[in-house]
Formats: C-alpha cells, sequence, structure tokens
C-alpha cells in the first residue's frame, strides 16, 4: 500500500487510477483523507458447454507450442530481427525511468 499527499493525487490522478487497476491500494494523505482501491467486479461466468463445443470443434495439433514458436522465430527476416534488437535499446536522448 502506497502513500501519497493530497497534491500529488491532484497532480497525477491517471497514474494512480493505472496504478489501483493493476492491484495496488494506495491512500491519499492529510491525516489520511481517502483509500483508492480497485472496484470489485462480478466475474462472468463460463458456459461449459459452449467451451467444451469450442475445443471439440479444434483441430489437433501436431507439434507442441515450443516448436511453433521456435518455426515462427526462424522465419524472420535478420533485417527485422536487428531493427527489433534496435528498439530494445534504451535511446541515450531518452533518460531511463527510475522506479521511486
Amino acid at each position: 500500500m502506497a502513500n501519497v499527499s493530497l497534491a500529488y493525487a491532484k497532480a497525477h490522478l491517471s497514474e494512480l487510477v493505472d496504478r489501483v487497476q493493476a492491484g495496488e491500494t494506495i491512500d491519499i494523505t492529510r491525516r489520511p483523507v481517502a483509500r483508492l482501491t480497485a472496484v470489485a467486479r462480478p466475474r462472468k461466468r463460463i458456459d461449459l458447454a459452449m467451451l467444451e463445443a469450442l475445443t471439440a470443434a479444434m483441430p489437433a495439433q501436431d507439434e507442441g507450442a515450443c516448436d511453433l514458436v521456435r518455426c515462427a522465430a526462424a522465419t524472420v527476416p535478420d533485417a527485422l530481427r536487428r531493427d527489433i534488437a534496435d528498439r530494445r535499446r534504451p535511446s541515450e536522448s531518452v533518460p531511463a525511468f527510475s522506479a521511486r
């Protein structure tokens, strides 16, 4: 659980809402004033008959997921692979994010 001042909460409400949606609870302090928590939503029930019909209609796989991913990765052209690797490197002009 995090504590933030009322002024900080006013200035960073969108960020705080994102953190709450991710499961965090946040207290807004001024003596404490409020607590932000996610709203509990009722879960949808799973229609078992529909799920069974869906899985029965799916064709059986000849290879495992691991082999499928390796095969797909092997077909990526080298130029695209280098471009993806370059995009993953942090840019020197943009400061790195640091957690508090």
